[in-house]
C-alpha cells in the first residue's frame, strides 16, 4: 500500500467538509443531489482508500452535525463504497487521469451508484424500516439517472482543469 501524503490528506478533510455541507446543510429537495459528488470524485481521482475514508468519515460526521435519526453502521457502509468503487473501477479500466475519458468515468460511477444507492441503501432501508424496496429503488434509480451523468460530465471537467493548473501531478 503506498503512503498517503499530506497534501492528499488535507484535500480529502476538504472533501469530507464538502460532503457533510452537500448532504446536512445544504440541502435542495428534488431530483438531484450532490452529497455523494466528493466521495466519488475522492474515489476516482486519489482511488479507492481516499475515496472510502472520505464517504465513511463524511458519513460519521454528517450524523454529528446534523442527525437524521438513529446512528445505523449500515450507512457508513454505503457511502465508504460509493468512493471505493469507482475508485477500483477507475484502475480497473486504466482510466488515464491526464486525459480522462468520460465513459470509463460514467461506467466507474454508474456501477457504483447501482450497487450502493439503487440496491444496498433501498434493502438497508427495508430491513430497518421496513420501507418497501422496490419503490424506494424506483425512486432511488430515477435520482441517479439525473446524478450519474452530472456526476460524470463535472468530475471529467474538474479533472482536466485541475489538471491543466497544476493541482494534480501528472503522472
Amino acid at each position: 500500500m503506498k503512503k498517503i501524503s499530506i497534501k492528499i490528506i488535507v484535500i480529502s478533510g476538504f472533501l469530507i467538509a464538502l460532503n457533510v455541507v452537500l448532504s446536512r446543510v445544504i440541502t435542495i429537495p428534488g431530483l438531484i443531489s450532490f452529497g455523494g459528488f466528493p466521495i466519488i470524485f475522492g474515489g476516482i481521482v486519489f482511488g479507492p482508500v481516499v475515496g472510502g475514508i472520505v464517504g465513511g468519515v463524511g458519513d460519521v460526521v454528517s450524523f454529528i452535525v446534523r442527525p437524521t435519526g438513529q446512528f445505523m453502521p449500515h450507512f457508513i457502509l454505503t457511502s465508504a463504497l460509493t468512493g471505493i468503487i469507482p475508485g477500483i473501477l477507475t484502475k480497473i479500466l486504466k482510466n488515464d487521469l491526464n486525459k480522462p475519458i468520460l465513459w470509463k468515468i460514467f461506467l466507474s460511477i454508474f456501477i457504483g451508484q447501482v450497487i450502493t444507492s439503487v440496491i444496498m441503501v433501498p434493502y438497508f432501508r427495508q430491513i430497518l424500516f421496513g420501507h418497501p424496496f422496490v419503490a424506494t429503488m424506483l425512486k432511488a434509480a430515477t435520482k441517479q439517472a439525473i446524478n450519474i451523468p452530472a456526476y460524470s460530465i463535472i468530475i471529467k471537467i474538474l479533472i482536466k482543469s485541475l489538471y491543466n493548473a497544476g493541482a494534480l501531478k501528472k503522472k
